[in-house]
């Protein structure tokens, strides 16, 4: 029962609801900001590299790397090859298409979480949607719901996902069973995790956390590798994704298990462009003018879908081996990387996963302190945090053992819902991000390096920062 009305919650978000607001919220932004995502691509790739204004403040690249480790990990991989597997080819086109239009939302809701951004009694900033919410809409009880809403996404839908997504990896090797080995790696992992929560694990975290970016970049180098050696099927790999991308009577004969649906929800849970995930690592950056940060948080969008999400889909096509639902998730990459480096392959798609899954789980529990502060108004005290940390370790647990098909609806039900609160609150406030965008523009045409007063945008009484 849980099962089937979690899933027909999810169908009608991304059958109906979702699909309208994001791709309408999207193109709006697109549009209003001259597509921002073009014309303003070198642009973001120039600021990344700027160092903050005041020494040891968190810099554009930082915050960057905070958003793009929270985005890369397990739907990476496991989520694009769900997509494929279930969708078909042309679930790669909508995937593509929704960070690209993604890419401008990612950008006001990133430059307003830098506008209403705070800053604490040791100079550190922080903010995030909730914070723009309440300071904005003047709605706490509308702030206080999003964080929730963010609490069950993050340390609830994603952690379970990401641990589920993990020990489906091992599914390849002969010593795997279905009944009992779930069980074990989930404790394993869980007992791993909870040591790392607990302060314990500093040096597994930072020994994770530089493995991660090598990885991700060995990661890409076998996909090419993979696309070099298959390049005799890369045609064909293209023409099915832009026919099945529009084949009409297929997706609407179907709807719920087209292309369309699974192309969007796979690239949303991937890019998380317009869920409002991101503007927490945002606003913590120390930069000039808040479009700088909202053009890094763009370029973070592409890195994750056109890069990464097309290295996974282009690999596992080109591969020869044929989508089915059978294989949906890691079983369909291991297949593909099988087929394509024999042993090698599936070896260091687990490899892979398990440094991209335990990073991701870390990285979802420090967006979930930050919401805890919010929600009592400061930190919480030691045995609520202590028995919230436990509840983690237990939803890691449960995460490993459960139904996958439950665990991407409660994922995708979770944030939506954060994106059905966020997508109006920037499309209200979004006058503001545009007024900044102007600004920015103006001053880079008159060549000087933008510096942002609020009262330029006339927030200079309502904002905390940029006086």
């Amino acid at each position: 029962m849980l099962s089937n009305l979690v899933d027909v919650i999810s169908t009608f978000m991304y059958s109906k609801l979702l699909i309208i607001m994001l791709i309408g919220a999207g193109l709006y932004f697109t549009i209003r900001t001259k597509f921002v995502q073009g014309r303003y691509f070198v642009e973001s790739i120039r600021v990344v590299t700027e160092k903050p204004t005041e020494e040891g403040a968190v810099s554009s690249f930082q915050a960057l790397m905070v958003s793009t480790a929270s985005r890369v990990g397990t739907g990476n991989i496991v989520g694009v090859a769900t997509a494929i597997c279930m969708g078909g080819f042309g679930a790669v086109f909508w995937m593509w298409l929704i960070a690209f239009i993604g890419g401008a939302s990612a950008f006001v809701e990133s430059t307003l979480a830098q506008v209403y951004k705070r800053k604490d009694p040791d100079g550190n900033y922080y903010g995030g949607p909730s914070y723009y919410i309440e300071a904005a809409i003047h709605s706490r009880p509308l702030a206080i719901l999003f964080a929730i809403c963010m609490l069950l996404t993050y340390a609830g839908g994603f952690n379970m996902l990401c641990s589920y997504n993990l020990q489906s990896t091992f599914s390849a090797y002969s010593f795997y069973d279905p009944k009992t080995s779930p069980y074990i790696i989930g404790a394993i992992l869980a007992a791993i995790f909870a040591y790392c929560l607990l302060g314990g694990g500093k040096r597994i975290i930072k020994a994770t956390s530089t493995l991660v970016p090598i990885m991700g970049i060995l990661y890409v180098a076998v996909s090419l590798f993979v696309l070099v050696t298959h390049y005799s099927l890369l045609p064909y790999v293209f023409r099915r994704i832009f026919v099945e991308a529009f084949d009409v009577h297929a997706i609407f004969s179907g709807f719920a298990g087209s292309c369309v649906m699974y192309g969007i929800k796979r690239g949303l849970y991937s890019n998380e462009a317009g869920v409002g995930s991101a503007p927490n690592a945002a606003a913590s950056a120390d930069v000039s003018h808040p479009v700088k940060q909202g053009l890094v948080q763009m370029l973070s969008v592409f890195i994750d879908t056109l890069l990464l999400c097309s290295a996974t889909a282009l690999m596992c096509l080109s591969s020869g081996v044929a989508p089915d639902p059978k294989l949906q998730g890691a079983p369909y990459v291991q297949a593909a990387l099988h087929a394509a480096l024999g042993n090698f392959g599936p070896i260091f798609i687990t490899v892979a996963m398990i440094l991209f899954a335990f990073t991701t789980l870390i990285g979802n529990i420090y967006y979930t302190d930050n919401l805890l502060i919010y929600i009592h108004k400061g930190i919480p005290s030691k045995a609520f945090m202590l028995g919230f940390r436990l509840v983690c370790t237990v939803i890691v647990f449960v995460g490993a053992i459960a139904e996958m098909n439950l665990l991407w609806n409660i994922s995708d039900v979770f944030m939506g819902t954060m994106a059905i609160i966020n997508i109006p609150v920037i499309f209200i406030m979004g006058r503001t991000a545009f007024k900044a965008l102007d600004d920015y523009t103006m001053q880079r045409r008159a060549g000087k390096n933008p510096v942002f007063k609020a009262s330029t945008v006339g927030l200079e009484d309502k904002v905390e920062c940029w006086k």
